[in-house]
């Protein structure tokens, strides 16, 4: 199975956000190549949010780029099998961390929303943090910090507010 065809079997299996779902999965019909950076009309991304619920915060990074506090994420990449182990993998690449888990579920959420190289549809996923997790800042941020869940609001934008709620809801 492609990643494409992946990417159209979770969002098929996805119950939430029924008009946004709708508009990946249109997307992906009329755009054989909607999973790479490539496509220009816009791609998939795959993300997570690394969470430790034991200690009650979530691990952001301060995007080199956009200089914003996010969850972990990025392009999907050709040896990226679905898009549970690409965000599994942009997780891992970029909070340093090995071990993470993805919360069982599927996708949290889906985020569509303009950068600078095109629209990203980014598909949200929330990655559990090993006990005595260490991170490791990556050439991607330009810091990592854990932050208790209720200052997440004060450093991130409503994005990344939403994620943490749908997150912590499935918990």
């Amino acid at each position: 199975m492609s990643l494409h065809d992946d990417a159209v079997l979770v969002l098929k299996e996805y119950e939430g956000q029924q008009g946004l779902r709708q508009t990946y999965l249109e997307h992906l019909e009329a755009h054989p190549d909607g999973m790479w950076k490539a496509c220009e009309a816009g791609h998939l991304t795959a993300s997570a949010l690394v969470i430790d619920p034991e200690r009650g915060r979530v691990l952001l990074t301060l995007h080199k780029k956009l200089r914003m506090w996010l969850q972990m994420g990025g392009h999907c990449e050709p040896a990226d099998e679905t898009l549970a182990a690409a965000s599994l993998r942009e997780a891992t690449e970029e909070s340093g961390i090995p071990g993470l888990r993805l919360l069982p579920g599927g996708p949290v959420r889906l985020d569509r929303h303009q950068t600078p190289c095109a629209w990203h549809l980014d598909v949200q996923y929330a990655a559990l943090a090993p006990a005595g997790a260490v991170e490791a800042i990556s050439d991607e941020s330009l810091d990592l910090r854990w932050f208790p869940y209720a200052e997440v609001p004060d450093v991130a934008d409503e994005s990344v507010v939403r994620l943490l709620e749908a997150t912590r809801a499935r918990l």
